[in-house]
């Protein structure tokens, strides 16, 4: 007899959210109103595996237009915005990058912009400087439909990893500090820790 998968109690919060800040999260994820719509109608979610399958479903039923919605909230390549924690971590392969190659990549960026109508995108999570600027070289000379495909594709890889990030470390840290069972200094330490674990890794 197949035993029905138990929740983990991040997807558990993820699941039992009211509509409204559930949307306002998966905007943070990412910044199509469709997909979070999506996603939405499809609560809940048996395991982890079904809500990664269910945003990659997601990401290939959006249009141009929705597509372009979500390519808007992300930050050129080496310009992440102030205050932005997330696009900063992700792009951290940019952070000892030479001046050399940083006005390289701008340069490419506004190029790139130029070209196909919106910003460079890329899952950039474990990639080196030179990595984000070889794929970009590589890009330019694609079609904008090529580009239009590979977007799509790169835009769902980041989804993944924001998501799983989500449900499993930040909706269970956050009820953790609810129940009063951690302090927020020693959540902040954890993941600094974590995070500098997972850079390691992909080195």
């Amino acid at each position: 007899m197949t035993s029905t998968p138990t929740p983990t109690p991040g997807l558990v919060r993820f699941n039992t959210l009211p509509d409204s800040e559930f949307l306002a999260l998966l905007h943070e994820v990412c910044a199509s109103s469709a997909w979070g719509r999506k996603l939405l109608a499809r609560r809940p979610y048996a395991t982890e595996d079904a809500l990664l399958a269910a945003a990659d479903t997601a990401m290939g039923e959006l249009t141009d237009t929705d597509l372009a919605e979500a390519m808007a909230g992300h930050p050129p390549i080496g310009r992440p915005e102030p205050g932005d924690a997330v696009s900063s971590r992700e792009q951290r392969g940019m952070a000892g990058a030479s001046e050399a190659l940083r006005a390289e990549m701008l340069e490419l960026n506004l190029a790139y912009q130029e070209r196909f109508g919106h910003v460079f995108l890329i899952c950039a999570t474990g990639a080196t400087g030179e990595q984000l600027l070889d794929a970009l070289r590589e890009r330019l000379t694609h079609t904008p439909e090529q580009e239009r495909a590979i977007a799509r594709t790169e835009l769902g890889k980041i989804n993944r990893i924001r998501l799983a990030r989500l449900v499993t470390k930040d909706l269970v840290t956050k009820d953790l500090m609810a129940e009063g069972l951690v302090t927020e200094d020693l959540v902040a330490g954890d993941l600094v820790a974590r995070d500098f674990a997972a850079e390691g890794d992909h080195s």
